[in-house]
């Protein structure tokens, strides 16, 4: 199924650039590789010429992704307290989200979610659920080069205080009826009304697209 709202040029984009990673990954002669370097260009090329970013430094940022093209993935933690949700400010857009991030290599998904709420906003928490697996692009990053998916833990608060990090320039707890400003390539209404939903329902089943 095909995102909506997408412009023709970023779907053409990221489909060149997805078969020519994979086709680099799986080049079996000097032939095959000019070819498939030749097809990232012109996904640079594309994009460039609908987004004014520059080409060259478009094509060096896709070339250096390496083997089969896959999503990448982004965790959430979902902290509640007194019925009030964790939500921490962003450096890059002063905007909110809950905390977390992209999932580093090596780590489970528990253990990433755990430490991007510690490290974002100082709270030490245990993830007891998972309340929903997203198309990141179709529901909250449309206009983004690469593929992804979000994944958001309910987390339990087991400890710490709140504590700002090179990231976040504040961390509070908001009543579900009274969101700052939300950052909503990392978090929309979509995804904190499905918290609501669980945090009301313990036996809700994950959500998922």
């Amino acid at each position: 199924m095909k995102e909506e709202n997408l412009p023709k040029w970023l779907e053409w984009a990221r489909e060149i650039q997805a078969l020519s990673q994979t086709g680099l990954a799986y080049s079996q002669s000097e032939y095959d590789t000019e070819r498939f370097t030749r097809l990232m260009e012109i996904a640079a090329e594309i994009t460039s010429t609908y987004s004014h970013l520059d080409k060259e430094k478009l094509l060096q940022n896709f070339l250096a992704q390496p083997g089969y093209a896959t999503p990448k993935v982004d965790i959430r933690g979902a902290v509640i307290r007194d019925n009030r949700i964790l939500l921490v400010q962003e450096k890059a857009d002063g905007k909110w989200c809950m905390p977390g991030g992209w999932a580093d290599v090596g780590e489970s998904a528990s253990q990433a979610v755990a430490r991007e709420v510690l490290e974002e906003s100082g709270f030490v928490v245990n993830p007891v659920k998972v309340i929903g697996l997203y198309d990141a692009n179709r529901s909250g990053r449309p206009l983004e080069l690469y593929h992804a998916v979000k994944v958001i833990f309910m987390c339990e608060l087991n400890g710490g205080r709140a504590t700002p990090s090179n990231e976040t320039l504040a961390v509070d707890f908001f009543d579900f009826d009274q969101f700052p400003p939300l950052s909503t390539n990392r978090t929309n209404k979509k995804y904190l009304a499905e918290v609501l939903a669980h945090h009301k329902d313990k036996n809700r089943a994950t959500w998922f697209d």
